[in-house]
Order: C-alpha cells, then sequence, then structure tokens
C-alpha cells in the first residue's frame, strides 16, 4: 500500500510540474565584454545574436547585457540581473561569456564595460543557487575560472586551460555556432547538449590552427564533476570520456550531456519531475560504468539491473 501510494505522489508531483511550465523555463545570459576593438566586437556581437536565437527557440528567459543598451557599468547590472532570477526551480541557468581576459597570477578576470568580473566574484553570487547552472567562458585567460567556479552538480566550459592562454580565443564563436548545428548532434537523438556543442567547437578551434599552421594558443575544458580540474576535449570518444583526471575522479561529460536548451519533441513531452528523475539515474548508471573495470562482473551487472529497470518503469508512467 505504502508502495502504491508512493507511485501515486510521485505521478501526481509530475503532472503538477507539468502544468506550470514557469518551473521549468531555462535562463539564458549572455555577458558581452569590453571588445577593445571593432573587428573584436562584431565577432562577440555576431556570436551573441546566434545565441539570442537559440534563446527564442528555446523560449528560453534571455538576459542580455553588453551588447544591448548603453550601460558603462555591466558589472552592476550582472549583479543585480543575478540577484533578481529564482533560486530555485528545475529550469537550467546558462551564463555565457563572450569577450577577452585577464590572469595577474592570482585572479582571473572576464573584461567587461566598466568594472570587469572576477572569478571569485562570481562564485559568489552564484553560491544561492540551486538551479542547475552552466557557465560557458569563451574568453582568453579563462582557465582559471574552473578552479574557482567548479561545484557539484554545476558545469564550467572555459576556452582555455590555463590563465597564460591570453591571446584572443575564437572557441565562443564556434560554440554559438554549433548550439544550433546538427552536426553537433553526436548520439542522434535530436538535440544538441552542451557536451556535444563543446566537443564540435573544440574540434573547429583545432581545425583552425592546424590548416593555419599556427601553434594552438587556446585549448578549451570541461568540468562537470565538481572536481575543478576539467577535461579536454580529445579525451572523449563521442560523448563519453574515455580519460579522468586523476585517479577515482568520476568522469567529466555525463551532466554536461544532460543540458539541453533546444529539446527535441520527445524530450519536450517529459514533465519536469520526471526529466530530473531520470537524470538522476543516468548519473547514477554512468558513474557504475566508470567503476565496471574494478568490480566482478556478475556484482556489476547486479547493480546495474535494478536501475535499468526503474528507468525503463520512469518511461512507462509517463506513456
Amino acid at each position: 500500500m505504502r508502495f502504491l501510494s508512493a507511485i501515486l505522489l510521485f505521478l501526481f508531483t509530475c503532472l503538477a510540474h507539468a502544468a506550470d511550465p514557469v518551473a521549468d523555463k531555462p535562463s539564458l545570459f549572455v555577458l558581452v565584454g569590453a571588445a577593445g576593438e571593432a573587428e573584436f566586437g562584431k565577432q562577440f556581437a555576431d556570436a551573441a545574436a546566434k545565441w539570442a536565437k537559440v534563446a527564442d527557440a528555446a523560449q528560453a528567459k534571455l538576459v542580455a547585457i553588453g551588447w544591448k543598451g548603453a550601460e558603462t557599468n555591466d558589472l552592476a547590472r550582472l549583479q543585480a540581473a543575478l540577484e533578481a532570477e529564482a533560486k530555485d526551480g528545475t529550469g537550467d541557468v546558462w551564463l555565457v561569456l563572450l569577450g577577452h581576459g585577464t590572469f595577474d597570477g592570482k585572479e582571473a578576470r572576464f573584461n567587461l564595460r566598466g568594472p570587469d568580473l572576477g572569478a571569485s566574484e562570481l562564485a559568489e553570487w552564484l553560491k544561492p543557487f540551486k538551479r542547475p547552472v552552466a557557465v560557458v567562458n569563451c574568453a582568453s585567460a579563462s582557465g582559471p575560472f574552473i578552479n574557482k567556479l567548479a561545484a557539484p552538480g554545476r558545469i564550467v566550459v572555459t576556452a582555455t586551460r590555463s590563465g597564460q592562454e591570453v591571446n584572443f580565443t575564437r572557441f565562443g564563436g564556434h560554440f554559438a555556432d554549433a548550439m544550433s548545428s546538427a552536426e553537433s548532434d553526436l548520439d542522434k537523438d535530436g538535440q544538441t547538449s552542451l557536451l556535444e556543442a563543446y566537443l564540435l567547437a573544440s574540434s573547429r578551434v583545432a581545425e583552425f590552427y592546424n590548416t593555419e599552421g599556427r601553434l594552438a594558443t587556446e585549448h578549451p575544458l570541461l568540468d562537470d564533476n565538481g572536481d575543478g580540474l576539467g577535461t579536454p576535449p580529445d579525451w572523449f570518444r563521442g560523448v563519453r570520456a574515455v580519460k579522468k583526471a586523476k585517479e577515482g575522479a568520476s568522469a567529466d561529460g555525463l551532466r554536461a550531456h544532460q543540458f539541453v536548451l533546444v529539446r527535441s519533441e520527445q524530450e519536450r513531452k517529459l514533465p519536469p519531475a520526471v526529466r530530473a528523475k531520470r537524470d538522476e539515474l543516468e548519473l547514477t548508471i554512468g558513474k557504475l560504468r566508470d567503476e565496471k573495470a574494478a568490480m566482478p562482473e556478475p556484482e556489476y551487472y547486479k547493480l546495474l539491473e535494478p536501475m535499468l529497470l526503474d528507468l525503463a518503469r520512469l518511461y512507462q508512467s509517463v506513456k
């Protein structure tokens, strides 16, 4: 009887969330930094415009800072916008930084009109958020943002692997393109995840330097397991990481592959509560697969089977 009551309560919760689309609405912050030169400004603006189209397709709330309006203190605008944003809910929060960055050996910063944004500063502003958060810093010298912002359940992408890579980065333009490119859909599920966009954008960056015969001055990283180490794109085979940053760490990429702005028709049919439970099960299964080599095969399948059955039941409940 208790089991039946639990199932009924779960389904009721799913229906309640399904009737409240605001609870599942993503928010997309697109922050364009100080251009420095007109040529760079045009590239940043072009990338921002592509993100705006993605936001429209995703029916996401778009917060544009640095490329709409004539304000000169964009740091204050960002702080106010983050403070005003709902901290609880199921809708993802995406924060995209397009511009230049600096690193003084201690603190990485993103250049803005007016005061610059420090990685430590942004980390403090994001602490109250219980919603899923992804930060995509496409600027030069952005690598140290991973160390400051990494947290359980949070995704951080940077255009560089360190603060010493200070040259103009091309990653941001390619990432904006990848978000709406069918080529990004590596697993052919009809949608592009943050991980898939990261992998395609990174390959385009590498292709540019190879074609031009230049030494690469940007090396993107992705962290979504909270260890602050990050995973380079060449550690992935398809959408799965085949290497780990350190012994015993969970692989990056599992959570980032669940972050999708423009969802497929099938994905949109899932109520937010069902999607959240599905994601939780998939993460648990993914972590178990990471540990497969270290356990007897019978034990692995003994643990895996009930998880797969739970996943099947979850989809069946929606049908």
